[in-house]
């Protein structure tokens, strides 16, 4: 080769190697620019998706807690409205007994019966149920005992309603007042006694 052939190619060769060089420098400072840009962007970006989650979880808390407090709303204003109604109830039952007490006519108290068992239908699909109570043991978290009087039923026995107790489903709407058996009369367990 001659030397103007070597010279031309060193001379290639020498700017192809620095052209190397400086898209090998070009790119690095490039990557290194994107570099910081997408990290950030993948910072910022990630804080934004856990609010919206974090707001997601809030808002969905917030509509099922929404929903049961209505349910218990009306559950309250149902209580209410039932606590309002059992006095009258307990009203027209005093009648009703007054009404064959004094032998009023026939057809009119079949009349007012039809009428009561219509309205304890009513509650009873309400889910309002009375109490029983007459022969039962005494419960304080359904009874109300007014007083104790001797009887021939075994102590804490109820011998008496005085008012008709309810429950809405399990919960006690209104305790029932009674009478509660404190055993047997003192005469006869003074008799039953053994005299020394």
């Amino acid at each position: 080769m001659t030397e103007k052939k070597k010279k031309k190619s060193d001379v290639s060769a020498e700017a192809l190697a620095k052209a190397e060089e400086t898209e090998v420098e070009q790119t690095e400072v490039v990557e290194e620019v994107i570099e910081p840009v997408v990290v950030e962007k993948k910072e910022e970006e990630e804080p934004l998706q856990l609010q919206l989650m974090r707001m997601k979880a809030d808002f969905d808390n917030f509509r099922k807690r929404q929903v049961r407090e209505r349910a218990e709303w009306i559950v309250r204003a149902n209580e209410d409205l039932f606590l309002e109604l059992l006095p009258v109830l307990d009203h027209y039952e005093m009648g009703l007994k007054s009404a064959e007490e004094h032998q009023t006519d026939p057809s009119v108290i079949e009349g007012f019966k039809l009428v009561y068992n219509q309205l304890l239908d009513v509650l009873k699909k309400a889910n309002v149920t009375p109490i029983e109570t007459i022969g039962k043991e005494f419960d304080p978290h359904h009874h109300e005992a007014l007083t104790h009087m001797p009887s021939d039923k075994p102590a804490e026995t109820i011998v008496q309603e005085v008012r008709r107790g309810y429950l809405l489903g399990d919960k006690l709407l209104r305790a029932a007042q009674v009478v509660v058996s404190s055993g047997l009369p003192e005469e006869t367990s003074l008799e039953a006694k053994p005299k020394i």
